[in-house]
Protein backbone atom coordinates (compact mmCIF):
# COMPACT_ATOMS: atom_id res chain seq x y z
CA UNK A 1 0.00 0.00 0.00
CA UNK A 2 2.83 2.45 0.74
CA UNK A 3 4.08 2.09 -2.87
CA UNK A 4 0.75 3.32 -4.19
CA UNK A 5 0.18 6.76 -5.70
CA UNK A 6 -2.83 8.40 -4.00
CA UNK A 7 -5.98 8.60 -6.13
CA UNK A 8 -6.29 12.31 -5.33
CA UNK A 9 -2.87 12.99 -6.89
CA UNK A 10 -3.85 11.07 -10.01
CA UNK A 11 -7.00 13.21 -10.20
CA UNK A 12 -4.96 16.40 -9.83
CA UNK A 13 -2.86 15.32 -12.82
CA UNK A 14 -6.07 15.09 -14.88
CA UNK A 15 -7.23 18.50 -13.60
CA UNK A 16 -3.84 19.93 -14.55
CA UNK A 17 -4.14 18.39 -18.02
CA UNK A 18 -7.45 20.15 -18.60
CA UNK A 19 -6.21 23.47 -17.19
CA UNK A 20 -3.19 23.39 -19.50
CA UNK A 21 -5.16 22.29 -22.56
CA UNK A 22 -7.95 24.84 -22.09
CA UNK A 23 -5.40 27.67 -22.03
CA UNK A 24 -2.77 26.27 -24.41
CA UNK A 25 -4.96 25.43 -27.41
CA UNK A 26 -6.39 28.96 -27.85
CA UNK A 27 -2.95 30.41 -27.10
CA UNK A 28 -1.47 28.26 -29.87
CA UNK A 29 -4.23 28.95 -32.40
CA UNK A 30 -4.94 32.64 -31.77
CA UNK A 31 -2.30 34.11 -29.45
CA UNK A 32 -2.86 37.72 -30.46
CA UNK A 33 -6.64 37.54 -29.99
CA UNK A 34 -6.40 35.72 -26.64
CA UNK A 35 -3.72 37.89 -25.10
CA UNK A 36 -5.27 41.16 -26.28
CA UNK A 37 -8.55 39.91 -24.80
CA UNK A 38 -6.68 39.45 -21.51
CA UNK A 39 -5.22 42.97 -21.62
CA UNK A 40 -1.80 42.49 -23.20
CA UNK A 41 -0.64 45.68 -24.93
CA UNK A 42 1.82 43.94 -27.24
CA UNK A 43 1.86 40.32 -28.32
CA UNK A 44 4.87 38.31 -29.43
CA UNK A 45 3.18 35.37 -31.16
CA UNK A 46 6.44 33.37 -31.29
CA UNK A 47 6.88 33.50 -27.51
CA UNK A 48 3.18 32.97 -26.88
CA UNK A 49 3.19 29.81 -28.99
CA UNK A 50 6.35 28.62 -27.25
CA UNK A 51 4.53 28.95 -23.91
CA UNK A 52 1.55 27.12 -25.42
CA UNK A 53 3.87 24.31 -26.51
CA UNK A 54 5.27 23.99 -22.97
CA UNK A 55 1.76 23.91 -21.52
CA UNK A 56 0.70 21.29 -24.05
CA UNK A 57 3.74 19.14 -23.33
CA UNK A 58 3.37 19.23 -19.57
CA UNK A 59 -0.41 18.94 -19.68
CA UNK A 60 -0.53 16.02 -22.08
CA UNK A 61 2.20 14.17 -20.20
CA UNK A 62 0.20 14.71 -17.00
CA UNK A 63 -2.70 12.90 -18.63
CA UNK A 64 -0.54 10.14 -20.11
CA UNK A 65 1.22 9.55 -16.77
CA UNK A 66 -1.92 9.58 -14.64
CA UNK A 67 -1.79 5.79 -14.19
CA UNK A 68 1.98 5.48 -13.81
CA UNK A 69 3.93 4.42 -10.75
CA UNK A 70 5.37 6.47 -7.93
CA UNK A 71 8.77 7.04 -9.57
CA UNK A 72 7.14 8.58 -12.65
CA UNK A 73 5.00 10.81 -10.46
CA UNK A 74 8.04 12.01 -8.55
CA UNK A 75 9.78 12.95 -11.79
CA UNK A 76 6.70 14.72 -13.09
CA UNK A 77 6.19 16.54 -9.80
CA UNK A 78 9.79 17.74 -9.89
CA UNK A 79 9.20 19.07 -13.42
CA UNK A 80 5.93 20.75 -12.41
CA UNK A 81 7.55 22.37 -9.37
CA UNK A 82 10.46 23.73 -11.40
CA UNK A 83 8.21 24.94 -14.25
CA UNK A 84 5.67 26.64 -11.98
CA UNK A 85 8.35 28.25 -9.81
CA UNK A 86 10.18 29.58 -12.87
CA UNK A 87 6.84 30.91 -14.19
CA UNK A 88 6.15 32.61 -10.84
CA UNK A 89 9.54 34.31 -10.87
CA UNK A 90 9.15 35.37 -14.49
CA UNK A 91 5.62 36.69 -14.09
CA UNK A 92 6.39 38.52 -10.83
CA UNK A 93 9.53 40.07 -12.31
CA UNK A 94 7.59 41.20 -15.39
CA UNK A 95 4.82 42.66 -13.25
CA UNK A 96 7.39 44.51 -11.13
CA UNK A 97 8.77 46.05 -14.32
CA UNK A 98 5.27 47.04 -15.43
CA UNK A 99 5.40 44.80 -18.48
CA UNK A 100 2.34 44.91 -20.71
CA UNK A 101 0.82 47.49 -18.37
CA UNK A 102 0.49 44.76 -15.70
CA UNK A 103 -2.85 43.39 -16.96
CA UNK A 104 -5.19 41.79 -14.42
CA UNK A 105 -4.83 38.44 -16.20
CA UNK A 106 -1.11 38.44 -15.41
CA UNK A 107 -2.00 38.63 -11.73
CA UNK A 108 -4.50 35.80 -12.19
CA UNK A 109 -1.82 33.69 -13.91
CA UNK A 110 0.58 34.45 -11.06
CA UNK A 111 -1.99 33.19 -8.56
CA UNK A 112 -2.74 30.08 -10.64
CA UNK A 113 0.93 29.18 -10.98
CA UNK A 114 1.38 29.86 -7.26
CA UNK A 115 -1.52 27.61 -6.30
CA UNK A 116 -0.30 24.79 -8.53
CA UNK A 117 3.25 25.20 -7.21
CA UNK A 118 2.06 24.79 -3.62
CA UNK A 119 -0.07 21.81 -4.64
CA UNK A 120 2.86 20.09 -6.39
CA UNK A 121 5.24 20.78 -3.49
CA UNK A 122 2.68 19.28 -1.08
CA UNK A 123 2.38 16.10 -3.15
CA UNK A 124 6.11 15.88 -3.81
CA UNK A 125 6.85 16.06 -0.08
CA UNK A 126 4.13 13.50 0.61
CA UNK A 127 5.53 11.08 -1.97
CA UNK A 128 9.07 11.85 -0.83
CA UNK A 129 8.25 10.76 2.70
CA UNK A 130 6.84 7.55 1.28
CA UNK A 131 10.10 6.94 -0.54
CA UNK A 132 12.06 7.47 2.66
CA UNK A 133 10.03 4.78 4.45
CA UNK A 134 11.28 1.92 2.28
Amino acid sequence: MKNEVPKALRQWFVVHFWADILFAVPLMIAPRFLLELFGWQEVDVFTARLVAAALLGIGIESFLARNAGRETFIGMLNLKIIWSLAAIVGIAWSLAEGAQGAPKMAWVLLLIFGAFNMLWIYWRRKLGRRLDRR
